[in-house]
């Protein structure tokens, strides 16, 4: 039995003449839809599998399907006779235009052996001379088939031989899916072995480099050049990679080193020339196996199931799992624009903004003063040789290690900082699937989302540097179990107990329209915005609101030299909705007032003749209360403005100011800053009652149900419950909490669900609604909302802040129905 070597992803192509057993040999090998034949295709043009005059065509189609299967990553098979070295050269190239390894399969059997089995098919109606041509070509290729790009050639001869072999599959090198970590992925060295030491130590890895948790860690490369003591980074990571205890993928600095070793001309720049002089040092025999070490280095590596990549210089999606001299060129250099740049080195094409793949790409390479996140991408080269720091990125949990540098040790050719221009986004940063990391979570933002997202920034929205965070969508609390209730305070708490939340304060929700305003000092940027971040109203109302609100934080003393960000309801909810309740509320309750009465009236005249419509009015009748009570609802909410008479704020949280996040300030700090401005102008500010309850006390959850079955029998709409700790509440595993749950009264949610939402089976019927995804959106976009809070604090570049409020916006166009 002899077994053939194929690789996992690998374009095999069947040699050999017709009659050898090229398409028995495939059915016994290989499953029927990696199988491409060109006797189906020739059918497929032609209608007959042996017209030749079709083969061109047929080719074409057989050479575009296997391009989709091998960009999908799929083995493929060619069943063609494959003897003219143009036909075995389309399926070469086939194979290198997806960076994966051709391989070809010679089945040699005797011409006789051919013929006969030829004889015995009647579709076979060429003669004998065909064949003879056939095994002269077959003879002819053989000792082609390597200079032609087939990186393994297996030969199979005689019938015998076909018969019994068998395929084993061989991973590639770069495939190592299977370690699954934890890992701690190490930035550019280049020479630095003292920081090395250190952050290894900080890591938990002890002298000998086993760490005693099962940690590994994996080297970007770049462990050479520059620095003070390239053989001793090359003697710690080797001794750890011998261990078992790392893995390392080549840079550029490895590969220029190991070809001067080998005696190849190189440039003696950047750094070689002190790597060579230390070198000289050391024993030739060590020289050697760093020379070794070198060439046995893979280009990258696909980990932890394929979520994680770790690569040199990166490595775009396309690349990755693939193996040629193309991708293990741009793992090692990465790419280029062509262009240099003022300091005369070559400008980096940044793949990272378009990267659009699921797994993790971890690399080096371009040095720069801090690790960022791009697009589910990170470099962790922080420029430790030219004084920066040495970095490591702890997988899975994503937590960046870091130690500085003792000094400067290689003074770099350009500044280490090379900022973005602080524009704002472009199109670039806004177009297409985009994945974010933003410190609370991860997200993928659909091209679809985004294109939504776009429309309202470009189209509606406020100027973008004056949009620094957007409201989070609110969760519900869970359905209520209830007899009458949809939603029930019993569930909101039993929401926040489980989320470990041990003190909650219940607000009462405002049914007005959601409103962040900036205020400061001067004026300077002040705005106020909707959800989407609209203005509010026309330039002159919104001026002279915010005029109001500057006086009112002046006098209340809470507004310094800086400037204030409030999340803010604006009421009533008639000042900005009044098109939107009367297109879509006033009309279905005008229709029922019209048309209830006036059937109730026919029905008494019906009754008054003797017939029994007992049953039919007593519907009429409970449909004209459902109709009342849906009116009354909406009206609550709805009162006259003129101008901005009438029009009031209630503010409930302050977000930041002037480099500063408020996230970690406790709800009473932000309520007491509320009251202060209600206190200041009660003509402009309404306030917001509250409850602070202990989920530990049943008597304090009994006392706040009964408020709000007040507040709610009064025409409230309810209230929300937020943990006291704040908005940046986390659970007891770190993990953000919702930053509150509404719990809406009977009444309000008959505008939502409609009249005769009330009756016992719609109730029923609700209750089935799925409450996951919107909690799941509510966390989501309150966890990009943070975030940008933090990057405004921090005082980062503007863009950076943009992209997670253009990502929150877009999170607002998720099918999520809109009554939860």
């Amino acid at each position: 039995m002899t077994e053939i070597d194929i690789p996992e992803l690998a374009l095999v192509a069947l040699v050999g003449i017709s009659g050898s057993g090229k398409s028995t040999f495939a059915r016994a090998n290989f499953a029927p839809t990696q199988v491409l034949s060109s006797d189906y295709f020739r059918g497929l043009i032609a209608d007959d599998e042996n017209d030749q005059s079709s083969s061109a065509d047929a080719f074409d189609v057989l050479h575009y399907v296997a391009a989709k299967r091998l960009k999908a990553g799929r083995l493929t098979v060619v069943d063609a006779t494959n003897l003219q070295s143009h036909a075995r050269a389309g399926l070469v190239k086939v194979a290198r235009e997806h960076d994966v390894l051709p391989v070809a399969v010679v089945l040699d059997v005797s011409e006789s052996v051919a013929w006969e089995r030829t004889q015995s098919r009647p579709d076979r109606t060429f003669g004998k001379q065909v064949l003879t041509r056939m095994h002269r070509d077959l003879r002819r290729s053989l000792g082609q088939l390597a200079r032609e790009g087939f990186r393994k050639v297996h030969m199979l001869r005689g019938a015998e031989e076909i018969a019994g072999a068998t395929i084993r599959y061989e991973k590639l090198y770069n495939d190592r899916r299977e370690l699954t970590g934890p890992f701690d992925i190490i930035g550019d060295v280049h020479g630095c072995r003292a920081e090395l030491d250190l952050l290894l130590e900080k890591l938990g890895y002890p002298a000998e480099g086993v760490h005693p948790e099962g940690r590994t860690a994996v080297f970007v490369g770049d462990l050479v050049d520059r620095g003070p003591d390239s053989p001793g980074v090359l003697r710690r990571v080797m001794a750890m990679v011998g261990a078992g205890s790392a893995i390392c993928v080549p840079g550029n600095h490895e590969q220029k080193l190991a070809r001067k070793l080998n005696g190849r001309q190189v440039q003696l720049t950047h750094g070689l020339p002190e790597t060579l002089a230390q070198l000289e040092q050391e024993p030739p025999e060590f020289v050697q196996e760093v020379r070794t070490f070198i060439e046995g280095l893979v280009s990258h590596y696909v980990l932890d199931g394929g979520k994680l990549v770790v690569a040199h210089a990166g490595l775009k999606e396309e690349y990755q799992g693939r193996a040629s001299g193309r991708v293990r060129s741009f793992a090692l250099y990465g790419e280029t624009t062509g262009e240099t740049d003022e300091y005369g080195l070559p400008v980096r094409y940044p793949w990272a903004r378009d990267y659009r793949g699921s797994a993790a790409v971890v690399y080096g390479h371009t040095p720069t003063p801090t690790p960022e996140w791009i697009n589910n991408t990170i470099c962790l080269d922080t420029g430790c040789v030219f004084g920066g720091k040495l970095t490591a990125l702890r997988w899975p949990s994503r937590e960046l290690v870091s130690v500085p540098a003792a000094r400067e040790y290689y003074e770099p050719a350009r500044p280490l900082v090379v900022a973005r221009p602080d524009t704002g986004l472009d199109l670039q940063d806004v177009t297409g699937r985009r994945h974010l990391d933003y410190g609370y979570g991860r997200t993928t933002i659909p091209a679809e989302n985004a294109a939504a997202a776009l429309e309202v920034m470009s189209r509606f929205a406020l100027a973008p540097e004056t949009l620094i965070w957007l409201p989070p969508t609110m969760a519900p609390c869970s359905t209520a179990t209830v007899e009458g209730y949809l939603e029930h305070p019993s569930t909101a708490f039993a929401d926040m107990r489980s989320a470990g939340a041990g003190t909650v304060v219940c607000e009462e929700k405002h049914m007005g329209s959601r409103a962040v305003v900036r205020i400061s000092r001067e004026g300077s940027g002040d705005a106020i915005w909707t959800r989407t971040g609209r203005p509010f109203f026309d330039a002159e109302r919104n001026a002279a609101l915010l005029t109001r609100v500057r006086a009112a934080a002046i006098e209340a003393g809470v507004l310094d030299d800086g400037w204030l960000l409030f999340d803010t309801e604006l009421l009533p909810w008639s000042a900005k909705a009044g098109g939107l309740i009367r297109e879509r509320y006033a009309g279905v309750g005008a229709a029922g007032r019209a048309a209830l009465p006036a059937a109730l009236a026919v029905l008494d005249r019906v009754a008054a003749r003797g017939l029994d419509v007992t049953a039919l009015r007593q519907r009429m009748e409970l449909r004209a209360e459902e109709v009342a009570g849906y009116s009354a609802a909406y009206r609550a909410y709805v009162r006259p403005t003129a101008g901005l008479d009438g029009v009031t704020l209630a503010p409930f949280a302050v977000l930041a100011a002037q480099g500063v996040s408020h996230s970690d300030k406790d709800h009473g700090w932000h309520l007491d800053i509320a009251d202060k401005l209600v206190a200041a102008d009660p003509a402009l500010f309404t306030p917001t009652r509250r409850m602070v309850i202990d989920l530990s006390d049943p008597e304090s959850e009994r006392a706040a149900t009964d408020w709000w079955l007040e507040l709610t029998g009064a025409g409230g709409e309810g209230m929300v419950v937020k943990p006291w700790a704040g908005l940046g509440a986390t659970d007891t595993r770190g993990r953000l909490i919702q930053p509150g749950v509404k719990c809406r009264g009977r009444e309000y949610l008959r505008i939502i669900y409609g009249p005769e939402y009330t009756r016992p089976e719609q109730l029923e019927r609700l209750r089935a609604r799925n409450l996951g995804r919107k909690r799941g959106l509510a966390l989501r976009e309150h966890g990009l909302g943070l975030a940008a809070l933090d990057r405004v604090a921090e005082q980062a570049p503007l863009w950076k802040v943009h992209e997670l409020v253009f990502a929150i916006l877009a999170a607002e166009s998720e099918p999520v129905d809109p009554r939860l």
